[in-house]
């Protein structure tokens, strides 16, 4: 018979080497042949003993647990014997390896569930995680229920708050305005041309200010135009876009000015 070779560290225990001659012979578990698998098992202490490994005793005891059971299946039955009128006898269904395949069994079952466990392990351990993070910034805001809280009477008793305070709202403020006629206006835009002499010239610009409203702007375009209208100034640009520049060449009396020539 060829001696195999086996590591100890390789199995668990006896029942982790009869599981695995029985498995690499490919036999039922149900129907172990004993023969065979104690020739097996005792080569493999044979094998241990020439390696001057130690054996511990767990496999020793299944060695002989093995030795009995095949010395049992050699055996002859013994006979039928009477007594007291009734027939005693050993089972006929009785297999001495009915205890040692009911361990296996379990322990091949318990053998798979670790294994299973095992495999989980390894697949969870593929997985990294990362702590916690606070994701709250990331949610929908939710508007914020300008009445939450209110209700119909609260209401109403701001409206009637309100009611009561716009009746003591009596003052009323009027708001002026000041307003410049075109005469008036001719008459400043005169007296500035008058000081700088027959051909002064004058921008535009230099009329208006940051601080004047519209209708005052206006005003001063409206005579900047009579002005023009009668003869008095002549206005021009160097070139397009550029400011208008007003030449004074009139000799107008402003104090004398027609109420019907300049009636706005």
């Amino acid at each position: 018979m060829t001696v195999v070779n086996y590591k100890l560290e390789t199995f668990e225990g006896p029942l982790d080497l009869l599981l695995h001659l029985i498995d690499k012979a490919e036999i039922d578990i149900q129907d172990i042949p004993i023969s065979d698998i104690t020739d097996q098992y005792m080569a493999f202490l044979h094998s241990m003993q020439e390696l001057e490994l130690d054996i511990t005793s767990e496999f020793l005891v299944m060695a002989a647990t093995l030795l009995s059971i095949k010395s049992k299946l050699l055996l002859p039955k013994p006979p039928v014997m009477e007594y007291d009128d009734m027939d005693y006898y050993e089972e006929e269904d009785y297999d001495p390896r009915e205890e040692l395949v009911r361990k296996l069994v379990e322990y091949r079952k318990y053998k798979g569930i670790a294994r299973h466990l095992s495999e989980r392990e390894w697949e969870r351990s593929l997985i990294y995680g990362k702590e916690p993070e606070d994701l709250s910034a990331f949610l929908p805001t939710e508007p914020v229920n300008p009445v939450h809280g209110l209700h119909t009477s609260d209401l109403v008793a701001a409206f009637q708050r309100a009611l009561r305070k716009a009746e003591r709202r009596t003052t009323v403020t009027r708001v002026h305005r000041d307003e410049i006629s075109v005469k008036d206006r001719i008459r400043q835009v005169v007296g500035v041309l008058e000081g700088l002499g027959a051909g002064g010239r004058f921008l535009f610009s230099k009329l208006m200010h940051e601080d004047m409203y519209r209708h005052e702007v206006v005003v001063t375009f409206l005579a900047i135009l009579e002005l023009m209208k009668m003869k008095q100034i002549f206005c021009y640009q160097e070139k397009i876009f550029d400011d208008i520049v007003m030449e004074w060449r009139g000799d107008l009396r402003v104090n004398g000015l027609s109420e019907a020539e300049i009636n706005y």
